[in-house]
């Protein structure tokens, strides 16, 4: 009798897909701040507050109003801000904004920086006595010394001068430029002759003179000992010009 056989197919084996790795993407790394940043601090709210109170923001609006003998209404419809907001700006109890300072910039005809800059304007100079220069003037002898201080007057419009007067014969007298403008003389030691268009008239110490810089005068010693005087010269061409630039 035949034996059936069974014939078992082959298993199919199953390889695994081969998986597409994708190469990872690399890490951002944060870099340390340079510049400004790396090097400050954040600001102090309080050191801002205290900068705002230096600059007196409400006070200077205030002076600008009052010079212009303007009430809060009326700068206040000039500058499209309420008059109890403009009253709480000069008081300081409020701070302006860039714009709202704008707005009065533009009415009062100042830049911005008009509310920041320093408010003192004060002047302080100092010429040490071993930086001057002492100029011997005179033609055939010396006739007088003279230290001018003009250096610390840059402006203009004044000119300091100390003048020694050498005494004995002969001795030329000083003549000085004439000039628009008037001219103060203080004699510091001795006696000196002034010659005001032929007229002679005698300073002793601690005199003072004030006379026109166009009037035809001469300045000398009188008597045995030099005399010294400050001379100051006030140019009224200067004074004008800078009159014209504030108006």
């Amino acid at each position: 009798m035949a034996q059936k056989v069974t014939r078992t197919a082959p298993r199919t084996v199953s390889t695994p897909a081969s998986k597409t790795v994708s190469p990872a993407a690399p890490r951002s790394v944060s870099k340390p701040a340079t510049g400004d940043t790396a090097h400050h601090p954040p600001v102090d709210p309080a050191a801002a507050e205290q900068f705002l109170a230096a600059s007196h923001l409400g006070q200077r609006i205030k002076r600008l109003r009052l010079k212009r003998s303007m009430g809060l209404m009326e700068l206040g419809k000039l500058t499209g801000l309420s008059a109890s907001f403009l009253s709480q700006l000069e008081t300081g109890r409020v701070v302006p904004t860039l714009r709202n300072l704008a707005r009065l910039s533009l009415v009062f005809n100042k830049d911005l920086s008009h509310f920041f800059d320093s408010e003192d304007k004060s002047i302080f100079r100092v010429q040490r006595k071993k930086d001057r220069v002492r100029l011997t003037m005179g033609s055939s002898q010396p006739d007088y010394i003279a230290e001018s201080f003009s250096i610390l007057v840059p402006e203009g419009g004044l000119r300091p001068c100390l003048a020694e007067f050498l005494s004995g014969e002969p001795r030329e007298p000083f003549h000085p430029d004439q000039y628009p403008g008037v001219e103060m003389v203080y004699v510091l030691s001795g006696s000196m002759e002034v010659d005001r268009n032929g007229e002679k008239h005698i300073l002793n110490e601690r005199d003072v003179l004030y006379i026109s810089g166009e009037t035809t005068r001469s300045y000398r010693a009188t008597g045995k000992t030099s005399a010294q005087a400050l001379i100051v010269s006030f140019d009224d061409d200067n004074n004008n010009a800078r009159r014209s630039k504030k108006h």
